[in-house]
């Protein structure tokens, strides 16, 4: 007796099981979108890290030299890894080893810039704590006392090279640990997928990295900026101390060396080597060259190479682009909207108002077949309840 009610109920369930599973493997076979971290976390899905086509597009993923068909190629240059960009379009004009992920140095302090500008108040009064006064490294001078705004910092993070200045940022920002989080969540933001920020200065650090695109992606987003663009360009200021103030000058010694020259940054370390990346301007339009791991004097290869985008931008076909960050995630909806109940799913239309030939059709056309076959199990299970049931209530009576 009760064998012969178990199986049409394990009949509907398998059925029911089954109905609903290419819905379910729709879902779990959808790629996940390309590049869209968690801002939250600055963590990158490991779909969008190890792409099959790198950032930028396909040809940025060699290592030597990358040039456009039919141009003379750039000047030479002892840098292992470099771009060259136009800033307006995102056109990568020229690279080598752009993805390679190298030490940033002091590079990094734009992305510490781009991240904590929107951040903090220009005016707000900062007392630098002993920990960032005592700062190993390129330092402005701070004395732990209340002399400074952000304003203050910011320029002389960027002229100076102050690592100084970007530990009494990042206290101002919550902290180192929140500062870098931060600073990650930016880079992801941008889509730089190979730095990784363990300090706010840039001084070396295990596994702290950086390329020459993400730096150009980050000069690129910095340039956006007003604030952003008026520190790097800034010459000379007036930097307070205890008795009045001294002047400080911008160690980007193409300010003063390259015609239209905007600025960004440079940096240094041993372990590093020399590294820069900087803007310039010239007719309206702005060219952006990075470059990495440089064992010697760069100033003259850096102009060089600015030279070449000129000459080329607008005339060649780019070997790849310079990518546009992640957009903002739409705010959630408030009010009324936000507390109604979700829209009921659409139903399937009848089988009579489809199309005919829709049961002929392979699985992946129109209506799968299996819908069909599983409709006609159904049927049977609960003919096949109906039938046990009537021969009970016989015996029944």
């Amino acid at each position: 007796m009760g064998i012969k009610h178990v199986a049409p109920v394990g009949v509907l369930l398998a059925a029911t099981a089954l109905l609903g599973a290419p819905a379910q493997a729709r879902v779990a076979d959808a790629p996940a979108a390309a590049g869209s971290p968690d801002l939250r976390t600055g963590a990158v899905p490991v779909a969008a890290r190890h792409e099959k086509e790198p950032v930028g597009g396909s040809r940025l993923g060699g290592r030597g030299l990358i040039l456009p068909g039919g141009v003379k190629a750039p000047p030479k240059t002892a840098a292992k890894s470099y771009v060259i960009a136009d800033a307006e379009t995102g056109e990568v004009l020229a690279a080598k080893d752009a993805h390679g992920r190298y030490l940033p140095a002091s590079t990094l302090k734009a992305l510490t810039a781009l991240t904590l500008i929107p951040k903090l108040d220009k005016k707000l009064k900062i007392t630098p704590s002993r920990r960032a006064v005592n700062e190993e490294g390129s330092a402005v001078g701070l004395v732990p006392k209340p002399l400074y705004t952000v304003e203050d910092l910011f320029k002389a993070l960027m002229l100076v090279s102050g690592n100084d200045c970007a530990m009494a940022l990042a206290e101002a920002n919550g902290g180192l640990a929140t500062t870098l989080a931060d600073m990650n969540a930016e880079a992801r933001r941008l889509q730089a997928f190979d730095t990784v920020a363990k300090t706010p200065s840039g001084l070396d650090k295990p596994g702290q990295s950086s390329s020459a695109y993400d730096l150009a992606l980050i000069a690129r987003a910095g340039l956006a900026n007003a604030d952003f663009r008026r520190y790097i360009s800034t010459k000379t200021d007036k930097f307070p101390a205890p008795k009045g103030y001294y002047e400080i000058g911008n160690h980007n010694k193409l300010l003063w060396r390259y015609k239209g020259m905007i600025g960004v940054k440079n940096g240094w370390t041993s372990k590093a080597l020399g590294s820069f990346v900087g803007a310039a301007k010239r007719d309206g339009h702005t060219v952006i060259v990075s470059i990495m791991r440089h064992d010697g004097y760069f100033w003259e290869e850096v102009a060089d190479l600015l030279d070449w985008g000129f000459a080329n931008r607008g005339k060649v076909v780019p070997v790849g682009q310079l990518v546009d960050p992640v957009p903002e995630p739409a705010p959630l909806p408030t009010g009324p909207a936000a507390s109604a109940p979700p829209a009921a799913p659409a139903l399937p239309a009848p089988v009579s108002a489809q199309d005919p030939a829709a049961a002929t059709r392979p699985a992946d056309e129109g209506v799968p077949v299996v819908y069909y076959a599983l409709g006609v199990v159904l049927l049977g299970g609960l003919t096949w309840l109906m039938y046990g049931l009537r021969g009970r209530s016989r015996r029944a009576r």
